[in-house]
C-alpha cells in the first residue's frame, strides 16, 4: 500500500480483513501513530473485523523498497497530480517484483497517461482499480485498463478485488474522472447551483437526495428505474412521453461558478448542517458507515 491518506489506510484495513499481508508506506512522519489511530475506527466499519488482528497483518514502512519486496500487488494512493504519479509509477516498477500488479487508486487519470514513459513489461501490468470511498464500505471498484495493460492482468484484477468483496466494473474506454466520478460531479454541478441560487439550503437538498433518489439508484441504476417508469410500455414510453420535457431541462442545468462567496455559502451551510473538525468528521462518518453497511447486507441476503 503505497499512500497513507484516507483512501490508502481503508484499502489497508479491507485488505487485511481479508487475510492479506500488508504492508503500508508513505513519507509521512507520523506514519505509524496514523495506522494505528485509523484500524479501530476500520475496524468498526468492516462485519466481522477484528482490530488486533488487522494491526497483525499490517506492517507499517517508510522505505518503498522494503514496502514492495516481493509482493503481488502495490495499490498505489497517492496525490492526483500526474506527473507524481509518473514518477513514483516509475520507481515502484523499478523496485517490485517483474509480476507484481500495478495498481492505481486515482479518481480521474487514466491508466495510460501514467504509463507513458514506462517500458512496456511494466505498462502491461498497470492499470486503475479505483474505489468509491470509503473503500472499506462502498463495493464498487472501477477496473480501468490503459492502452497497453496485458488481458490477463486486467482479468485478474476484477477477480481479486471481487475475492475482496468489492463489485468490480471495468470499464471499456478510458475516460478522465471514469464513471461514478462523473456522475458525481454532474449531481454537485446541479446541487450548488440550485443552493447557490437559494432554492433549497444544502440540509433540504441532501434530504430531496436521501428521500427520493439516493434511496432508489440503491436498489435500480438510472436506466433500469427509467425503464420501470414506463410501466409495461418500458424505457420506449418514457422517451416517448418524457424524454423531450428531460432535453429542455439539460438545457437550464446550472453552471455554477466557484466563486469565494459561493464557496463560502457551501461551506457554512454545510458546516451548520453536519458540524465540523476531527470530532464531528468522526461521528458523521461512523454513521455514515452503518448506514451503508446496513444497505449493502439487505441488498446481498435480497439477491443472493
Amino acid at each position: 500500500m503505497v499512500g497513507a491518506g484516507t483512501i490508502g489506510l481503508s484499502w489497508a484495513a479491507l485488505f487485511a480483513a481479508n487475510g492479506i499481508e500488508v504492508r503500508i508506506t508513505d513519507p509521512r512522519e507520523d506514519l505509524a501513530e496514523a495506522v494505528r489511530a485509523a484500524l479501530p475506527p476500520l475496524a468498526a466499519s468492516i462485519p466481522g473485523a477484528d482490530v488486533d488482528d488487522l494491526r497483525s497483518r499490517i506492517r507499517v514502512t517508510g522505505d518503498l523498497a522494503e514496502a514492495v519486496a516481493d509482493v503481488d500487488l502495490v495499490q498505489e494512493n497517492g496525490p492526483e497530480r500526474l506527473e507524481f504519479k509518473q514518477q513514483l509509477f516509475a520507481e515502484i516498477a523499478r523496485l517490485a517484483p517483474e509480476s507484481a500488479v500495478l495498481a492505481s487508486s486515482s479518481s480521474g487519470i487514466i491508466a495510460t497517461a501514467i504509463a507513458a514513459e514506462l517500458p512496456d513489461s511494466a505498462a502491461e501490468r498497470l492499470l486503475i482499480a479505483h474505489p468509491f470511498n470509503p473503500p472499506q464500505v462502498v463495493p464498487l471498484v472501477e477496473i480501468v485498463p490503459g492502452e497497453r495493460t496485458a488481458e490477463p492482468v486486467a482479468e485478474a484484477a476484477v477477480e481479486f478485488y471481487r475475492a475482496l468483496g468489492k463489485t468490480p466494473v471495468r470499464l471499456r474506454k478510458e475516460i478522465p474522472g471514469f464513471v461514478a466520478n462523473r456522475l458525481q460531479s454532474a449531481i454537485m454541478q446541479e446541487s450548488i447551483s440550485l443552493v447557490l441560487q437559494g432554492v433549497v439550503d444544502v440540509d433540504e437538498l441532501d434530504t430531496v437526495m436521501k428521500a427520493s433518489l439516493g434511496g432508489r439508484y440503491a436498489t435500480v441504476g438510472p436506466f433500469e428505474s427509467f425503464h420501470l417508469g414506463g410501466g409495461p410500455g418500458g424505457i420506449r414510453h418514457m422517451m416517448a412521453h418524457l424524454g423531450v420535457g428531460m432535453a429542455e431541462r439539460w438545457k437550464d442545468l446550472g453552471h455554477p461558478q466557484l466563486t469565494e462567496d459561493g464557496i463560502a455559502t457551501i461551506s457554512d451551510q454545510t458546516e451548520a448542517a453536519y458540524g465540523a473538525g476531527p470530532d464531528a468528521y468522526l461521528e458523521r462518518s461512523e454513521l455514515r458507515d452503518r448506514k451503508q453497511n446496513a444497505i449493502n447486507a439487505v441488498l446481498h441476503d435480497l439477491t443472493s
